[in-house]
């Protein structure tokens, strides 16, 4: 499972740019909270490769999938709490479930300065929580 900044980063497939090549459907980790990004690291040595080789060859985007040897998804995400195709309302209430439980163990365990960090990233996902509720809500009236 990769953290960052206190939350469990999502598993999912998207696309990077590697100067001025695109590569679709690279596994990724991302953040709900802070948005960083990275490539999983299952295959991040492939996904270099296949970077530089594509941008030498001056192509303007690649399909990951079509160059690189096929990895069971699930299986490369399954230590992910969460995934892109959840309900992202979902998603947030997990993370905040989280971050509550880390919490009390930063409590418990008198690391001050840990309890700050969960409780930036608890404001912040409350604020994301708010906002999609809000989305959900315009949605219904409409």
């Amino acid at each position: 499972m990769s953290f960052c900044c206190g939350a469990s980063m999502l598993g999912t497939k998207g696309t990077l740019r590697h100067i001025r090549t695109q590569i679709h459907n690279v596994p990724l980790l991302f953040c709900p909270v802070c948005h960083r990004v990275e490539v999983h690291h299952l295959v991040e040595n492939e996904y270099e490769i296949l970077a530089e080789y594509a941008h030498g060859d001056g192509a303007p985007e690649v399909d990951f999938q079509e160059y690189v040897e096929h990895r069971d998804v699930q299986e490369m995400f399954e230590n992910c709490v969460n995934h892109e195709n959840e309900e992202p309302l979902e998603v947030v209430r997990s993370q905040i479930d989280m971050a509550l439980d880390l919490l009390m163990v930063a409590k418990e365990i008198g690391d001050a300065e840990w309890e700050q960090q969960l409780k930036k990233r608890l404001n912040v996902l409350s604020q994301r929580r708010h906002k999609l509720k809000n989305k959900k809500t315009m949605r219904g009236l409409s």
